[in-house]
């Protein structure tokens, strides 16, 4: 099993408050007129924003700690550390397609949605890889970490659809389209953290099960099985 290093919890954390941060001076920058719960975040970063280039910065960087997390966070599955790569590259994406003056952008919509997808479904992902629960048929197997239980994954990415199924409403037919997007955008940026933090202390617990007390002979080849491993593989030595 792979430690979860320090960076990455940080660049995790990172994430939100690069968000949040970034659309709040941004905001602060724009003439009277702009309102949050009004316009889009998009727009911070369009071609008629003033210092557009604060929230396209923070775009970025945002998408690189998603990117990053998804090269680390083993404990999530490939698949799902694919769709949170997707989600990472949509994102730096979205500063190559701006929203223009007046209108919208048919590839803009295609490259945001891209991306507000593929951070909702990823927990659903490592949530179907993992064991669904405690293993009857393995009971000294501990459950996976939190984040990963079946249940856990799969509520988080149907309420980060619902959310998203807000926005889209929002954007047709409503009149608090910022709103809805700052609230989708900051629930998809929190789950990489909460997936990490889960990952980081089922290691610690883990690697902490298999140091062998002062004064006592160890054991040769025995640890503790490890609680990021589908419940029909074997178990590896730390």
């Amino acid at each position: 099993m792979r430690a979860v290093p320090n960076w990455a919890v940080a660049t995790a954390a990172a994430a939100p408050l690069l968000l949040v941060t970034g659309w709040t001076v941004a905001e602060a920058r724009q003439p009277a007129g702009y309102d949050p719960v009004r316009d889009t975040i998009s727009e911070l970063a369009g071609h008629d924003a003033a210092d557009a280039w604060i929230m396209i910065t923070c775009l970025v960087l945002l998408g690189c700690c998603y990117l990053a997390v998804a090269a680390v966070l083993h404990a999530a599955g490939l698949p799902s550390r694919f769709l949170l790569a997707v989600g990472g590259v949509a994102t730096i994406a979205l500063v190559a397609f701006p929203r223009p003056t007046v209108g919208g952008s048919l590839s803009h919509g295609i490259v945001a949605t891209v991306a507000v997808l593929a951070l909702a479904l990823w927990p659903a992902g490592s949530a179907l890889w993992l064991p669904r629960g405690h293993d009857t048929e393995h009971p000294n197997r501990p459950e996976p970490p939190w984040a990963f239980r079946r249940a856990v994954g799969l509520s988080a990415t149907v309420v980060l659809l619902a959310l998203f199924g807000w926005f889209a409403f929002e954007v047709t037919s409503g009149s608090r389209t910022g709103l809805a997007e700052r609230v989708t955008a900051v629930a998809v940026s929190l789950w990489p953290l909460l997936a990490i933090l889960s990952a980081r202390r089922a290691h610690l617990a883990w690697a902490a099960g298999g140091v062998t007390p002062v004064g006592t002979a160890p054991v040769a080849g025995v640890v503790p099985p490890d609680p990021l491993r589908p419940a029909d593989g074997p178990d590896r030595l730390a």
